[in-house]
């Protein structure tokens, strides 16, 4: 029997509430216009970002408001374990399987801290049960859903016939602050929704994908291009160094690298899946991986819809490419915090 891990099932949620971009636009006016200095030479972002609309944990008028660690904290807990049921039960839906089918759990989300974690809150909702294997994943930002779809197959593939649920969930918006009038708060306005995506992966026959391989880069002396600063209000987004000329410099000799340890070249990807940061990270993206311009049109359209959801928005990409149907070989990526970038290979199933 092939024991490589396989792709079974892949489902995505989002928050009910829509932010439309022309409405944030007028919003953010309204909150920075007058206290920040530079907002009209930044005002443009929310124009040239490429997003319509985006899902948020609160409405609109709960971000115009100030709000602590704790209370952003409260809503983490409420919203961010709420779709992490319903994405879940959309993957077991998906495959046909019941919650006390899953063997193991990996739960991975950097904009909230939960203690007991997300899977351990949702286990009596879900069904999960009691001898369930646990693994909360912290700290990997936008890579979380490359690295954690990584984490689940090699897990899978150490247990054949155990099916692993994994389960991305993050509430970027509870990141906006009205309080820190910087250029990267108001790019992280521009950009950020929030959503959730679950798969499950098994060893065995069947199964939607192969994955064939998987790997990541980490770049030295990086560690200020993107992350977290944390004080009493929450979490502050930090966006130290220009993202997209960084990608367009340095992505296609690190995934070239991941892909070379694992026998494959870059002209037999047939197509990249990538993560679409923002419309500039997408166009460096084409550039670094020798796509057409125009290419990566899939992300595009998730970050028209959803814009930058952090983790699951590469999984939303995958979620649309299966739709459209998956080529022959296809390469999952993201770039994280680190700075590194994260990849996954993945072969249709015949």
């Amino acid at each position: 029997m092939n024991q490589t891990a396989k792709l079974v099932s892949l489902a995505t949620a989002v928050p009910a509430h829509i932010l439309y971009q022309e409405d944030v636009a007028v919003a953010a006016r309204e909150m920075f216009g007058k206290r920040y200095a530079a907002f009209d030479r930044m005002a443009p972002v929310f124009l040239t970002a490429g997003i319509h609309k985006r899902h948020a944990a609160q409405p609109i008028e709960w971000y115009a408001k100030p709000h602590g660690w704790k209370e952003r904290t409260a809503v983490y807990l409420d919203v961010a374990q709420g779709l992490f049921i319903e994405a879940a039960n959309k993957a077991l839906d998906a495959a046909g399987l019941d919650a006390d089918e899953i063997d193991v759990v990996v739960t991975v989300s950097s904009t909230g801290i939960a203690t007991p974690s997300l899977e351990a809150r949702a286990a009596q909702a879900m069904g999960f049960r009691d001898d369930i294997q646990r693994v909360p994943v912290f700290g990997l930002g936008c890579a979380g859903g490359v690295s954690g779809f990584a984490i689940a197959a090699r897990l899978a593939r150490a247990q054949p016939g155990c099916n692993v649920l994994l389960v991305v969930v993050e509430l970027c918006t509870l990141a906006f602050r009205m309080d820190q009038l910087t250029k990267a708060g108001i790019v992280a306005c521009a950009l950020f929704g929030d959503g959730a995506a679950a798969c499950i992966l098994r060893a065995g026959a069947g199964g939607i994908a192969e994955v064939e391989a998987a790997g990541e880069h980490s770049w030295p002396n990086t560690l200020d291009i993107m992350g977290w600063d944390l004080d009493g209000e929450g979490f502050e987004v930090i966006f130290a160094q220009a993202i997209p000329s960084f990608a367009e410099a340095n992505m296609g000799p690190a995934v070239a690298g991941i892909l070379e340890r694992a026998k494959i070249r870059m002209d037999e990807v047939d197509r990249f899946v990538c993560h679409p940061g923002g419309t500039k990270v997408v166009v460096a993206l084409e550039q670094a991986l020798g796509i057409p311009q125009g290419g990566l049109d899939h992300e595009r359209e998730i970050l028209r819809e959803y814009g930058n959801m952090s983790a699951p928005t590469v999984l939303f990409v995958l979620d649309r490419m299966l739709q459209k149907g998956l080529p022959s070989r296809a390469v999952v990526t993201a770039m994280g915090p680190g700075f590194s970038a994260s990849c996954v290979a993945l072969k249709r199933a015949a």
